[in-house]
């Protein structure tokens, strides 16, 4: 039997993929402000904030509006399928991270 060789973990590598994340995250909040009626800030919505209910309380309505939104901002898609990816922050940002992965 053989070991598996796993590749050393770049601290640098894992800081700076920790900071893409964080950027996206960000920017995902702040286009749920200037795209919707959230009334609340940025800075004051948490990364798994979920996007209906008690959360930012969207409406079908502005869950169009934020699929088009997220399609203009990152050029990813959101269907009909991605229905997970309307439950928080979150899981948008990773949703949009993966659709951007996809694209390179």
């Amino acid at each position: 039997m053989s070991a598996v060789m796993t590749p050393p973990i770049d601290p640098a590598h894992i800081r700076e993929l920790a900071a893409q994340r964080r950027a996206l995250v960000d920017r995902v909040k702040q286009l749920l402000v200037d795209r919707l009626d959230t009334g609340v800030e940025a800075t004051m919505i948490a990364d798994d904030e979920s996007l209906f209910g008690r959360g930012l309380e969207l409406d079908s309505i502005d869950t169009l509006e934020l699929v088009v939104a997220v399609q203009e901002e990152f050029g990813v898609e959101v269907t009909d399928d991605d229905v997970e990816a309307l439950l928080s922050v979150s899981h948008l940002a990773d949703h949009i991270a993966a659709g951007l992965q996809r694209e390179r």
